[in-house]
């Protein structure tokens, strides 16, 4: 079997570009923060969730994508964020935002609480439609990476990998991570064929991520 070879996301046409800033011109607000099950939010709306290791730049492409700075937090500070975080984007949907993880320093039980809290909320939630798993465009896919697909492989999770920091890597030094990236996906059934390229600062590849996620059924 031949694996896929994960091109890059291609250019939204304009309708479906224009589709996905309607989507993201509505309201954001913060929910809540969740740390036990029995704290989620009703599911009465489509979900899409983040993921990725700490200080990849989740926080910073939540609020690209919203157009709402400080919607999410971002911290220099790893495993800032121990809650999953839940935000509405108008009335249709929920973006999520997981507990980055990859950092030496957490105590052992926050870090397996957080495990089983991330297993549960990903194997039981029913309106969740895709998870956007983020690499550092600078650094690949590492073993924590690694770790985090295959738990949503096991989920039945479809999850789409997005690339940060794009602008912080010389296009030549680019493709050389981009290999070893498509490589690292191809062991995953759960992996979306498609790599999306962004840069929050430049705001590259978000108006393509806004598309991709209004297209969601």
């Amino acid at each position: 079997m031949t694996s896929l070879p994960f091109p890059l996301a291609e250019d939204p046409d304009a309708f479906s570009l224009e589709r996905g800033r309607k989507l993201f011109a509505g309201p954001s607000e913060f929910v809540k923060g969740v740390v036990g099950m029995d704290g989620l939010p009703a599911p009465d709306r489509l979900e899409v969730c983040f993921a990725g290791r700490s200080n990849v730049g989740k926080s910073s492409l939540i609020n690209a994508l919203t157009g709402t700075k400080g919607l999410a937090r971002a911290s220099n500070t790893p495993g800032r964020t121990q809650e999953i975080n839940f935000f509405t984007q108008g009335p249709e949907l929920y973006l999520v935002d997981l507990p980055g993880y990859g950092y030496a320093n957490a105590p052992l039980k926050i870090v397996e609480k957080w495990q089983r809290l991330l297993k549960k909320y990903l194997s039981g939630r029913q309106t969740l439609r895709r998870a956007f798993v983020l690499i550092d465009a600078r650094h690949g896919v590492k073993s924590v990476d690694d770790e985090i697909m295959k738990l949503l492989d096991t989920s039945a999770v479809t999850f789409q990998c997005v690339m940060t920091k794009a602008d912080k890597v010389k296009v030549k030094d680019r493709e050389k991570v981009l290999d070893q990236v498509r490589t690292a996906l191809s062991k995953h059934p759960a992996a979306y064929p498609e790599i999306v390229l962004t840069s929050s600062e430049k705001n590259d590849g978000v108006p393509t991520l806004r598309s991709i996620i209004a297209h969601l059924e």
